[in-house]
């Protein structure tokens, strides 16, 4: 069931749909077996133009979703955690028994969406995040009570084309979300910071974001590599008594380390709120 999909279905294919349906596609799957339901015709037309899949718009076809949901191997839920609950009742009476249900969106928890849909129905939350788009991302999925070793399995291969695929208990996604989910943007945030650091210097604008955004970029690839360790990248930069040296002992004096803590669990804390203003 894993190594081969007789359909797929993609559910509200925005950015992060289309990134993980390119993964599959460039990973072997038909793009025949793929089918993804978008709200605009102008979009169906360019999922099908690019990747040479089923795309149908629900302004055209009301019955989209469960028309894309009807013999499904796996279904992604690809819409805003809000209307996941409405998207999962809708489908339902389109579902095979042994059709595998997965939720991309954050913060929605498996007894929500259990909850939303047949008794028994095997069901995955999963946090990807947005380095799919390069094929570099990482996904961390949970299985539902009704989830057996071969559905988990299928929710893997979706995933597998796009990035590294991990399985957590479902107690541990807030924290995955605070760190892997969230975490492109304090990357980002950190490019950002060196640009304007740059920029302190008297670099003009270009010259420093290029410096900022090249490094974080390299120095991602270099951690990309198989065994590479963040704390051993580091110390082979840092020479005893230099620059880099005195940058990271500024870094600690400031609190840098305890910084990001704070954040990621200020990141974790909002996913659980969302979760119990979802009803979870």
């Amino acid at each position: 069931m894993a190594d081969t999909f007789s359909r797929v279905a993609f559910l509200g294919c925005g950015s992060m749909g289309e990134a993980i349906l390119g993964g599959m596609i460039a990973a072997g799957t038909d793009p025949t077996a793929v089918i993804a339901t978008v709200r605009r015709a102008e979009r169906a037309e360019e999922l099908a133009t690019a990747h040479g899949i089923t795309a149908i718009a629900g302004a055209e076809e009301p019955d989209a979703n469960k028309l894309a949901a009807q013999g499904a191997d796996v279904v992604l839920l690809g819409v805003k955690p809000v209307n996941i609950a409405d998207l999962a009742r809708e489908i339902s009476p389109a579902l095979r028994p042994g059709t595998v249900v997965v939720s991309i969106a954050a913060a929605v928890s498996l007894a929500q969406l259990e909850a939303a849909l047949p008794d028994g129905q095997p069901v995955v939350r999963s946090m990807p995040n947005t380095p799919l788009k390069v094929r570099r991302g990482v996904v961390a999925l949970s299985a539902g009570s009704s989830c057996t070793p071969d559905h988990l399995a299928a929710a893997r291969a979706v995933f597998e084309g796009s990035g590294v695929v991990l399985e957590v208990p479902e107690e541990q996604q807030d924290a995955v979300a605070a760190i892997s989910g969230s975490g492109p943007a304090y990357a980002f945030y950190l490019a950002e910071a060196m640009a304007a650091a740059g920029r302190s210097f008297g670099l003009d604008a270009d010259t420093a974001l290029i410096l900022a955004r090249e490094t974080v970029a390299g120095a991602g690839l270099l951690l990309s590599q198989p065994g590479a360790d963040p704390t051993a990248l580091r110390r082979a930069v840092t020479s005893p008594n230099g620059t880099t040296e005195r940058a990271i002992a500024t870094f600690d004096e400031l609190g840098l380390p305890g910084i990001i803590e704070a954040g990621a669990k200020a990141a974790a804390a909002r996913a659980a709120e969302i979760t119990r203003q979802l009803g979870g």
